[in-house]
């Protein structure tokens, strides 16, 4: 893929938050330092950005190159597969939450590859809104981030390994007693929360009483469950 096409993918990937009102463009400006007159001529092809400029662009919105590329085209440099064990599945651990919103998980962008019991993950539920994201890494691993530890305390502690399902972005809860936690993609990266649907917003509530309740904007036409990564459906320790 040439850095021109990488270039045009930034922009429909910047058109697409920004008309869904999950960014505009001086927020951008304000996030890469740019000013919005550069905004403006990038998004209107009135000007490139160079290969820093680039990584200062993905970084202010929580992606990475990789995320502008055709997944189908990554399948070469994909994390091992799982092999013929017949007993074990391996998961990739990511190096940081925002590469679990990538829709294919690449070695660069893996930390560990860590083994479970394919009896488990086999038992585990899906329940996609989005049928398009059958071709996701369904099982990701996550490390909880400082800010998400603090929000999530005292459930989960620092260094807590996550288990994403990011086949299931429903908001059905998965049992009927108990309230579903989710990875969330925000227009700065990744957060861990319970979630509920409002009136074209997400309350993205934390476990510690004391944390802020957080809201994310649903555009219209959207569906609530767009921006959720994935249900966690295990925590290290449970596996």
């Amino acid at each position: 893929m040439s850095f021109v096409t990488l270039q045009e993918n930034l922009r429909r990937e910047l058109r697409k938050r920004i008309d869904a009102g999950e960014l505009t463009g001086m927020e951008l400006a304000r996030r890469t330092g740019f000013t919005q007159a550069h905004i403006s001529n990038f998004l209107n092809r009135k000007r490139g950005l160079k290969l820093s400029a680039l990584d200062r662009m993905l970084k202010a919105i929580g992606l990475v190159l990789y995320d502008l590329l055709n997944p189908h085209d990554l399948v070469r440099f994909a994390a091992a597969p799982a092999g013929s064990d017949a007993e074990y599945v391996e998961v990739p651990l990511v190096a940081s939450p925002a590469a679990a919103m990538s829709e294919v998980i690449v070695n660069d962008e893996v930390q560990e590859l860590l083994k479970m019991k394919r009896a488990v993950l086999n038992h585990i539920r899906a329940d996609l809104v989005t049928p398009s994201r059958r071709s996701w890494t369904r099982f990701v691993l996550i490390k909880l981030d400082a800010k998400d530890v603090a929000s999530l305390a005292p459930r989960f502690g620092a260094g807590a390994l996550l288990l994403l399902d990011r086949h299931y972005n429903s908001l059905r809860p998965y049992h009927k007693s108990e309230r579903n936690l989710y990875a969330v993609r925000k227009p700065e990266g990744c957060v861990v929360r319970y979630v509920e649907a409002g009136e074209h917003l997400l309350l993205l509530r934390p476990h510690n009483p004391d944390a802020l309740l957080e809201t994310l904007h649903v555009a219209d036409g959207h569906s609530a469950s767009e921006p959720v990564i994935g249900r966690v459906a295990y925590v290290a320790g449970e596996i």
